[in-house]
C-alpha cells in the first residue's frame, strides 16, 4: 500500500464506520422490535409517498430545465443555474425557515393561500415542497451535465430528417442522456427521502401526516433507541443500494444498448 493510502486511510474509515456500526451494533431482537414500533410503519409509508411524488415533480419540471441550461449560453441561463444550485449550500434548516416565510400565514404567499382556503405549513404538501427545493438541484445538475454531452449535429441531423425539435429530443436527446438523468433521478430521491431540518421547520412532526423517517429517528431516539437504529438502517441501505447501482449502471446501460444493437 503506497504512502498516499495510508494517508487516506482514516478519513475512509472515519466514513465508514457509522455504516459499519449501524448494522453490526444491535441484535436480531433489537431489530425486529425496532421495526415493530409505532413510528416505524408510518414514517416508512410517508417518506416512500412523499418522496416519490417529490421526485415525479422534480422529473417533469427538471427535464426542460436542464435541457435549456445545457443548450443555452446566454447569462440569463447562468444566472438561474445559479439559482437552482443554492440549495445545496444554503443549510436545510434555513430553507425550511424560508418556505414558512414564502408560504406561512404572514409570508410572501400567505394571505392569498389563505384567501382561497389552503394551508401549506405542516401538512403532508409541505413535505413534499421542502423535498422538492432540496433534491431538485442534483438531478437539475446531474440531467444538463448528461444533456451537454449531446452531439449537436446529432440534433441536426435528426431535424433534416424531418423531426420535430420535440421528437429529437425524444428519440435523439433524451436516449443519449438517459443515463446522467437516471443518476440524478437516483440522487435526487435519496436526499429528498433523507430530508430532515426543512421538512422539521416547514412542516412540522406529525405522526403519519408529516413525520419522515429521518424525523422519526429524531423522535424516536428520545424514546426507543432501537427503532431509531432500525429506521437508520434502512436508510442506510437504501443509500448503499443507490452507490452500487450507480456505479455499475453506465456498464449495464453500454452492455443493454450494445446488446440490442446490429451484430
Amino acid at each position: 500500500m503506497s504512502r498516499t493510502a495510508y494517508l487516506a486511510a482514516p478519513l475512509v474509515m472515519v466514513l465508514l464506520l457509522p455504516v459499519v456500526g449501524l448494522f453490526v451494533s444491535p441484535s436480531a431482537a433489537d431489530v425486529v422490535a425496532g421495526a415493530n414500533h409505532p413510528l416505524f410503519a408510518p414514517a416508512l409509508w410517508l417518506s416512500l409517498r412523499t418522496s416519490v411524488l417529490s421526485l415525479g415533480l422534480i422529473v417533469v419540471m427538471g427535464t426542460p430545465l436542464a435541457w435549456w441550461l445545457a443548450n443555452s449560453s446566454s447569462p440569463s441561463a447562468r444566472v438561474v443555474e445559479l439559482v437552482v444550485n443554492l440549495p445545496i449550500v444554503i443549510p436545510p434548516a434555513v430553507i425550511g425557515v424560508g418556505l414558512l416565510q414564502v408560504f406561512g400565514r404572514r409570508g410572501l404567499l400567505g394571505p392569498w393561500l389563505e384567501s382561497v382556503g389552503l394551508s401549506v405549513p405542516f401538512s403532508s404538501a409541505a413535505v413534499v415542497i421542502a423535498q422538492v427545493v432540496v433534491a431538485a438541484p442534483f438531478f437539475v445538475q446531474a440531467s444538463a451535465n448528461a444533456f451537454r454531452k449531446v452531439d449537436d449535429e446529432l440534433m441536426v441531423v435528426a431535424r433534416t430528417l424531418g423531426e420535430s425539435g420535440p421528437g429529437a429530443f425524444l428519440r435523439v436527446a433524451l436516449p443519449i442522456a438517459l443515463p446522467g438523468l437516471i443518476a440524478g433521478a437516483s440522487i435526487a430521491w435519496a436526499r429528498g427521502l433523507g430530508e430532515f431540518g426543512a421538512t422539521l421547520l416547514f412542516a412540522g412532526n406529525m405522526t403519519g401526516e408529516t413525520q419522515t423517517m429521518p424525523i422519526a429517528i429524531y423522535t424516536a431516539l428520545e424514546s426507543d433507541v432501537r427503532a431509531a437504529v432500525v429506521m437508520s438502517m434502512l436508510l442506510a441501505a437504501v443509500g448503499v443500494l443507490l452507490l452500487v447501482a450507480l456505479r455499475f449502471a453506465p456498464a449495464a446501460w453500454k452492455w443493454t444498448r450494445d446488446l440490442g444493437g446490429p451484430s
